[in-house]
């Protein structure tokens, strides 16, 4: 068996752990996927393995969200969810992010907020709707309140991790070199966190637009968490898996600019994407 160095000296040092093919045919596969559970879905319904009462027929549901789309109410409900999100999602990210770095690099900002931490972490954003609804009404306030609510201690949670696990030996050699506290902070640990707090920022999107269904599901004439319910009460299952589906293509096109976004803010991780 040869020894770990001899394996060194002869895999190239900038080869990846895991073994990546060529972007076509990783779009193949993704498209591949995608027909098959389509495939597997009209087949369940066309055969009749599931009734149509439980699950319709990806027609119906095509058909559904044409209709829907054809006379606006699915882009008004998109674009009403969407700006619940976002204004709650902003919002939980603009006060998270700071206290999470401050947590991090400063002890008394630490002890002073992780016992509220610990006792609001638990909460489910579902438990806050009858507190928001006694203190803001049903109007858009509380829907982006609970997205506020529901969010901001995932995202200060991950800041914290990533600027808690900023190489230490980085900081000393930016401080024996002569660096200050805010350019450490700035060249040092800010740059070594980005990576950490972007991917919390992307799980905790997610997380926000769980939030603003649930809102909206309870108090809501708008949006696509009313459309479902709605639907649902009327026991219309294709208008439900349009809901549905409207979220996840929403979702993956944020994540779609969200990692444009962090390309532009991480410019050396495109050189590695390319490979």
């Amino acid at each position: 068996m040869a020894a770990p160095d001899q394996v060194a000296a002869v895999a190239p040092r900038n080869t990846p752990f895991i073994v990546l093919a060529p972007p076509s045919w990783l779009a193949l596969i993704s498209l591949a996927s995608v027909l098959t559970i389509l495939a597997l879905w009209a087949a369940a319904t066309t055969f009749g393995w599931v009734s149509p009462l439980f699950l319709p027929s990806p027609v119906d549901v095509a058909r559904a969200a044409a209709k829907l789309a054809s006379n606006g109410d699915l882009w008004r409900a998109i674009l009403a969810s969407s700006a619940r999100v976002f204004a709650g999602f902003f919002l939980a990210a603009a006060i998270a992010i700071p206290l999470g770095v401050a947590m991090a690099v400063f002890g008394p900002v630490r002890a002073m907020f992780s016992p509220l931490i610990s006792l609001l972490r638990p909460l489910p954003s579902i438990t806050w709707i009858p507190l928001t609804i006694l203190w803001l009404g049903i109007g858009e306030q509380q829907k982006v309140m609970i997205v506020f609510l529901g969010s901001w201690i995932y995202i200060l949670l991950a800041t914290y991790e990533a600027t808690r696990r900023v190489d230490p030996l980085l900081v000393r050699a930016a401080r024996n070199l002569g660096a200050g506290d805010f350019t450490v902070m700035r060249e040092v640990i800010l740059p070594g966190a980005l990576p950490g707090i972007l991917a919390g920022l992307k799980v905790s999107l997610a997380i926000a637009w769980s939030c603003v269904l649930s809102a909206e599901m309870i108090a809501a004439r708008s949006g696509l968490g009313a459309l479902i319910w709605e639907a649902k009460e009327w026991g219309d299952m294709t208008v439900v898996l349009v809901g549905m589906t409207s979220i996840s293509l929403t979702v993956l096109l944020a994540d779609a600019v969200a990692g444009r976004v962090e390309l532009v803010l991480q410019p050396w991780e495109r050189a590695r994407r390319r490979h």
